[in-house]
């Protein structure tokens, strides 16, 4: 799954650079911060780890060699080794950023940037930390990974719900590979974590790759490792996903979005169960289970011009689709009481249940982001919850049966908006996957979402 960022810093003593990186990644952070003098960086990473840190490499007036922002980079790196930085360099002082590459910088823009640019390149760098940070937690903690996740279980006694139990339990114990079909927030990482946990190779940790949120420069390395010297910024040698998961379970989460010219490599490695890092001759033999998952329809990934057919045939070899929410509202009442136990515990109220209004509400709603949004919308009731019961009004639902009849008085403009925020909420805030909804380019959907301050 695709999910917003939380924390970016940036590091520059001239406001108006702080400022424009500020506004051009606002729609990829939670937060942005700025800090106009690096003396503030160790007490920040100190109490915080930003996702990304945009550092200039210059500070006192005059300077150009960046001898600072060398120094404060190798400063951040001891405090935080899987930091992801990238310099802010000006176009003449390039081969100082390639100096800063070496020394465990993530990548480099030059000023004037332009924000499609920047945002790609510190997309590209947060996630990168991202996926090196569950590596390594997945190496750590390998006697634990095996266990079905403590926050979401598979939870219901719908028919839905028993019949997805059995394709599990019967493809589980095999060797053979599972695609997981099912809408955003239907839970597929978790029957992905409980097939692994029924197999044969459930001693080992599942190594998982959201192909989603990793940048399309990034997704080589990422599943076939990649030799020191590959590439620009390949400073040592990368273990890939692929040969990480050796005698254990890969789960390739959106699946769909691996591009049509990487997928006859996944093809050939998983044919011949062997993987060729980036930048090596030689073949690393491979022996790994493979589960991916997708939000694509079946009839989207019979598309050849999207998905080779052969790859398809590869992964799909057992099946399984996951009902969206609102085909098993039966399972509601105990998935919202699952949620409110573990949120009432998290923020320490004594909340025990949901008044018969609310309770209705959550049985009537229609759910469009399926288990995450009833996460959501009981961890919001617990918060804002005043009594010993979750009220209607708490749940914060929003209700939209009059939509229509509202877009007939509106003016162009706003129906354009309107339909832009429904496309963003549908997609979880992914513009990739709103901007083809809508039928626009990524740049085009960010100019109309900072006209309409989405």
């Amino acid at each position: 799954m695709s999910q917003p960022f939380d924390f970016a810093l940036v590091v520059d003593d001239d406001p108006d650079i702080a400022l424009a990186a500020r506004l051009a990644l606002r729609e990829l952070f939670v937060r942005v911060e700025t800090l106009t003098s690096p003396d503030e960086l160790a007490t920040v990473l100190k109490k915080d780890s930003p996702d990304v840190i945009l550092l200039d490499l210059n500070f006192e007036r005059g300077a150009t060699d960046g001898r600072e922002g060398l120094e404060q980079l190798g400063r951040i790196m001891k405090l935080d080794p899987d930091a992801a930085v990238v310099i802010i360099t000006a176009h003449g002082a390039v081969s100082v950023a390639v100096e800063a590459i070496k020394r465990g910088a993530s990548d480099f823009v030059a000023k004037p940037w332009g924000n499609e640019r920047l945002a790609a390149t510190v997309r590209s760098a947060a996630a990168l930390r991202r996926t090196r940070i569950e590596a390594r937690l997945e190496r750590e903690r390998s006697t634990e990974i095996g266990q079905p996740s403590a926050e979401t279980p598979l939870l219901g006694k719908s028919d839905a719900m028993s019949r997805v139990r059995q394709l599990i339990e019967r493809a589980a114990p095999t060797d053979a590979n599972v695609l997981i079909l099912g809408e955003n927030g239907t839970g597929k990482e978790i029957v992905a974590r409980e097939i692994h946990r029924l197999s044969r190779r459930a001693s080992k940790p599942m190594v998982a790759i959201d192909l989603g949120a990793t940048s399309e420069s990034l997704f080589e390395s990422e599943l076939f490792g990649h030799m020191k010297g590959a590439f620009t910024g390949a400073s040592s040698d990368r273990l890939g996903r692929l040969k990480a998961a050796d005698h254990s379970t890969l789960f390739l989460d959106e699946i769909g979005n691996l591009p049509l010219h990487l997928q006859p490599k996944l093809l050939t490695a998983l044919e011949q169960r062997q993987v060729v890092p980036v930048g090596a001759n030689k073949a690393v033999p491979i022996d790994v289970r493979v589960v991916a998952a997708t939000n694509l329809s079946a009839e989207k990934l019979s598309d050849e011009s999207r998905f080779r057919q052969d790859l398809l045939f590869r992964l799909n070899t057992i099946e399984i689709q996951l009902p969206p929410l609102r085909e098993r509202r039966e399972d509601i009442p105990a998935l919202a009481t699952h949620f409110l136990r573990g949120h009432a515990q998290r923020y320490r109220k004594n909340i025990t249940g949901f008044e018969t209004a609310a309770l209705q509400a959550l049985l009537d709603h229609p759910w469009p982001g399926n288990i995450r949004e009833l996460d959501h919308a009981v961890e919001r009731g617990v918060l804002m919850a005043q009594g010993a019961a979750i009220r209607l009004g708490e749940l914060g639902l929003r209700i939209d049966r009059d939509a229509t009849s509202r877009i007939e008085d509106m003016s162009l403009e706003d129906v354009e908006g309107f339909l832009i925020k429904k496309a963003m909420a549908r997609f979880d805030g992914n513009v990739s996957q709103a901007a083809k909804a809508l039928g626009l380019s990524r740049s085009a959907l960010y100019r109309r979402l900072q006209r309409y301050g989405l």
